[in-house]
């Protein structure tokens, strides 16, 4: 016997299955090796003192009676509660313009809600401080209070987390029946009772994923809290200086897992919540086209642009202070701030730093990734075992960055550890950042190659076409769409993560992100919204080609898809 069958009833020989169920093992084991293990390292760290002694649990008996750490916690979950009441309900309303009200320039409000996702974390905050700090240009309405602490951290994640909220959210509010509506207003029901019995229990698994995503985001967040939060600790600023300020790394271990706690929680729930989920469109559905409402439509608008403004104020703020000659005092625009060496030691190099790490974190992650999806779902291997690995890329989801950080730093500095030689190199922060954002873009491939049809494989394999020339030939070409979306997702957020590589960079790979939290230590604050800046043009110029090329893919090679 010669042949096979995968899932689905594709034929397949002997050797190309023996291929694919080694390319799954192997797929599993990195999975293994770089998201299980170090996550275990971080929890064995946690059970030794900064003497590298067996202490068992004593650091975390230490934890709990430690007045500052435990305040950290409940600092935590305030802001992480109180940023999530507020951008919830605010990118509802925003996405609800967008996607239910016939407003114009609804693509151009789309976009401009994209803008935070472009630029570091840190940056919201220094905009912040030149808005409203000791010599910001609206201090006066502050009325006495200061930025530096639980307002400055609400204000600058509310920032920070806003575009996702919306992406969820939007996505959540485009899917709907106009037959529903229409049966409501036949029997009578009034706007308010539409929205409130029809829109709001659409949107309810949506809203519910976007609270628990905002609210895991920022509890995670370490850049708007360190730039920002003064003397107001949370747990993410805990860790850095655990590690970084007092070299105590057992107490960090657990601060970590501490702060992994309840982003697992999150994640859990928001799991539950989707398998929940059904289906809100069938086959007889009728898609949902807003009416024309001139008083409706006006308000949206009225709306979406005081939020787009607010965005494009605080991008704004940071781009002018980083051309200001000398702030407060002279306002003259100068390139000088970019001469980036005069406030760091690495100069433009942590800048190059960022872009070869964004490179090869897009190349290395997006050929891992879908590579790696494309054996889930089509190996013929056992299913236990495409279940463990579908198991293992969902995991970093719920892992913060800077957990993830330490946890490569207890696993690839052991001595006993073969991989080590990884360690403090340009590998470690690609490896770690591609780790760090694989579930989303994981996700992304599984839900493209689930879009095609298995007869294509099934064609080719009674052809006598081998696998990997299907592959290569058939479903990476339909699938450029979404390959190129995974590329860039890997790009941008390897230009502004800080929490994932503030633990594991050395000064010759220092990348762009930790400068600028360098420099504001330093309190070389007008270098600092330089660097960021640079990587706002950076991550803008990307998402730019990114457009342009998916427009050509669009029309060269996903004309099918219009038949």
């Amino acid at each position: 016997m010669t042949t096979a069958a995968l899932p689905g009833g594709r034929p397949v020989r002997w050797g190309e299955a023996g291929m694919l169920a080694a390319g799954l093992v192997s797929l599993t084991l990195l999975l293994v090796v770089f998201v299980v293990l170090p996550l275990g390292a971080i929890l064995v760290r946690s059970l030794y003192d900064r003497n590298d002694a067996f202490v068992g649990l004593a650091n975390f008996a230490a934890f709990l009676q430690t007045p500052a750490l435990t305040v950290s916690v409940w600092n935590s979950v305030a802001v992480s509660a109180l940023t999530t009441t507020i951008v919830v309900p605010l990118a509802f309303a925003y996405a609800f313009a967008i996607t239910r009200t016939a407003m114009p320039g609804k693509g151009l409000f789309k976009a401009l809600a994209q803008i935070p996702i472009l630029a570091p974390s840190l940056l919201p905050a220094i905009a912040l401080v030149y808005l409203f700090g000791n010599k910001g240009v609206l201090r006066d309405l502050m009325m006495g209070h200061s930025i530096y602490g639980p307002i400055g951290i609400v204000i600058g994640e509310v920032f920070y987390t806003f575009p996702h909220a919306v992406m969820i959210l939007t996505v959540a509010l485009s899917t709907a029946d106009a037959r529903l509506y229409e049966a409501a207003e036949a029997l009578g029901a009034g706007r308010l009772r539409r929205f409130l019995t029809i829109t709001l229990p659409g949107a309810r698994y949506g809203l519910i994923s976007a609270v628990f995503v905002v609210f895991t985001l920022v509890i995670t967040d370490f850049g708007v809290p360190k730039v920002i939060g003064g003397s107001f600790n949370v747990l993410a600023t805990d860790v850095y200086k655990q590690v970084v300020g007092q070299q105590n790394f057992g107490m960090g271990a657990v601060v970590g897992m501490v702060l992994l706690v309840p982003a697992v929680l999150a994640f859990v729930a928001d799991w539950i919540g989707q398998k929940r989920q059904m289906a809100l469109l069938s086959a007889r559905s009728v898609p949902y086209a807003p009416r024309r409402r001139p008083a409706g439509d006006g308000l949206a608008l009225l709306f979406c642009a005081l939020v787009a403004g607010l965005l494009l104020g605080i991008l704004g703020m940071a781009g002018f202070a980083s051309l200001a000659t000398f702030w407060p005092y002279d306002l003259t625009p100068t390139l000088a701030n970019y001469d980036f060496a005069q406030f760091d030691s690495a100069g433009w190099s942590s800048y190059w730093n960022s872009l070869r790490l964004s490179v090869w974190t897009a190349v290395v992650g997006t050929a891992v990734v879908f590579v790696g999806a494309w054996l889930i779902e089509r190996s013929p291997a056992a299913r236990p075992l495409a279940a463990v690995a579908r198991m293992a890329a969902i995991v970093p989801l719920a892992v913060p960055g800077m957990v993830l950080g330490l946890a490569y730093i207890f696993f690839f500095n052991a001595p006993w550890n073969p991989l080590g030689w990884l360690y403090h190199g340009m590998a470690i922060l690609v490896l770690s950042t591609v780790v760090h954002f694989y579930t989303v873009s994981h996700l992304t491939a599984v839900t493209a190659l689930k879009q095609l049809d298995r007869e294509f494989e099934a064609v080719s394999a009674s052809l006598k076409v081998p696998v990997w020339t299907t592959f290569l030939r058939v479903t990476v070409p339909l699938c450029l769409p979404a390959i190129l979306d995974i590329a860039i997702y890997f790009f941008v957020n390897a230009m502004t993560t800080v929490s994932a590589v503030v633990f594991l960079y050395a000064p010759a790979t220092k990348p762009a992100s930790v400068a600028v939290l360098n420099m504001d230590d330093a309190g070389e604050v007008a270098g600092a919204a330089a660097m960021a800046m640079m990587i706002v043009y950076t991550s803008a110029g990307v998402r730019a080609l990114h457009a342009v090329l998916s427009w050509v893919l669009q029309r060269r090679t996903q004309a099918w898809r219009a038949r």
